[in-house]
């Protein structure tokens, strides 16, 4: 796979997160999404993965609360949400759960057009 040729990454919650972060070519990945500054949405158990990777330093999301101490210990700070929420960090879209797909999908949605009106203009 060439990240390059891909605008936009998400990242969807459950437990594969817990293992993609174990390898380093998903890692680098998720590299080159967040230094290329492209929208990432990560869901859940998501943000495990950008922990991984080591691009949440300085950014505020939300993930699952289990999730928490990784986000914090990653240098992000973990914003409280209810369920049904999701926040926007520049380029990163952010939720706690499954509820929250309409507004996270929503949000990533308005961060991808923005990102593509900005690269096409």
């Amino acid at each position: 796979m060439n990240a390059e040729d891909y605008d936009g990454l998400v990242v969807p919650g459950g437990r594969a997160p817990e293992y993609l972060r174990l390898n380093e070519d998903v890692l680098n990945i998720v590299r080159h999404f967040a230094d290329a500054g492209k929208p990432i949405a990560a869901l859940c158990h998501g943000p495990q993965l950008l922990a991984a990777a080591g691009v949440l330093k300085g950014r505020r999301l939300n993930a699952y609360p289990a999730c928490a101490p990784e986000v914090v210990l990653a240098g992000g700070t973990f914003v409280k949400v209810d369920f049904s929420n999701a926040v926007v960090d520049g380029n990163l879209v952010t939720g706690p759960a499954w509820t929250a797909h309409p507004a996270w999908l929503a949000k990533f949605l308005e961060v991808v057009e923005a990102h593509m009106t900005v690269a096409v203009g």
